[in-house]
């Protein structure tokens, strides 16, 4: 004689079968094997460094801010303006110098919208990690926009008479200014609600810190007043440093007050990022 069992009647058998885990064998179960080591700071930041590099991967179109922009900017402004400011193409480029245009605040308000840091604040991290991850993928992308930059200035007439040492000098200089300057986009990122008005209000900040500096004119044909700001701006002592080093000289004192200024935008705007990355 056969015996049939349906479905209903084997979900019942194991049911019947199970046996439910005493209290002390889950407790051993959770806690014998010892808890794996926390991340360090260092560790935690390169992983959210390398994650923002994984979606440069995935959307390249990323990248065509600091390929396509930086050779349209340096081929623009000096054939349209090289002349007209500097008396001649070959003159102004050596005045030209290295603008990047910075994404990391839009980048932190995609997540925040997407609830992906809902899941990075309930990690066992570094709680800065996120940010300083941001930041670090971001530095890539100024190296990258640099490489673009000068080697297109070459192409066209650029000579750094400061040889390999002062161009790379330049180049760790912008880039540490640039790190620190993206604290201001990140507290930009966690204040406003979208990308649009990331975007723009960032537009509304780098524009006028960019062209009232030395970058693209020289401040001695400015106003007076005006010749005040531009001679003490974090641009201006930036583009004359980064200048300076890439021609062989060594202009300290601009040095000292781009390191100042980078310091200062660390403390203030990561410490004012931070806040509003713990109550967000």
């Amino acid at each position: 004689m056969t015996t049939v069992t349906t479905g209903k009647d084997k979900r019942t058998a194991d049911t019947a079968d199970f046996v439910a885990p005493r209290a002390d064998e889950l407790a051993a179960l959770l806690t014998g094997r010892s808890r794996p080591p926390r991340p360090s700071a260092l560790s935690a930041s390169l992983t959210f460094g390398w994650r923002a590099m994984l979606k440069i991967k995935h959307v390249p179109e990323q990248l065509f801010d600091v390929t396509a922009f930086p050779i349209m900017m340096v081929v623009m402004y000096t054939y349209l303006f090289g002349g007209a400011l500097a008396g001649s193409v070959s003159s102004y480029i050596q005045f030209l110098v290295v603008m990047i245009t910075m994404y990391t605040g839009v980048s932190v308000n995609t997540d925040i919208e997407k609830g992906v840091f809902d899941r990075f604040r309930t990690l066992p991290i570094w709680r800065p990690a996120p940010m300083v991850g941001y930041l670090l993928g971001d530095v890539v992308r100024y190296l990258i926009a640099s490489a673009v930059m000068l080697a297109v200035g070459m192409l066209i007439g650029y000579r750094p008479d400061g040889g390999a040492v002062g161009v790379a000098l330049g180049v760790v200089l912008l880039l540490v200014f640039s790190f620190a300057f993206s604290w201001i986009w990140t507290m930009f990122g966690l204040l406003l609600r979208s990308e649009k008005s990331v975007m723009g209000v960032s537009m509304m900040v780098i524009f006028p810190l960019t062209f009232l500096s030395n970058v693209f004119v020289d401040p001695s044909t400015m106003p007076g007043w005006l010749q005040a700001f531009v001679n003490n701006s974090p641009v201006t002592h930036l583009a004359t440093s980064v200048r300076e080093l890439m021609a062989g000289e060594w202009p300290g004192a601009d040095i000292a007050w781009t390191l100042g200024w980078s310091a200062l935008f660390v403390v203030v705007f990561g410490a004012v990022t931070m806040r509003l990355y713990n109550r967000r």
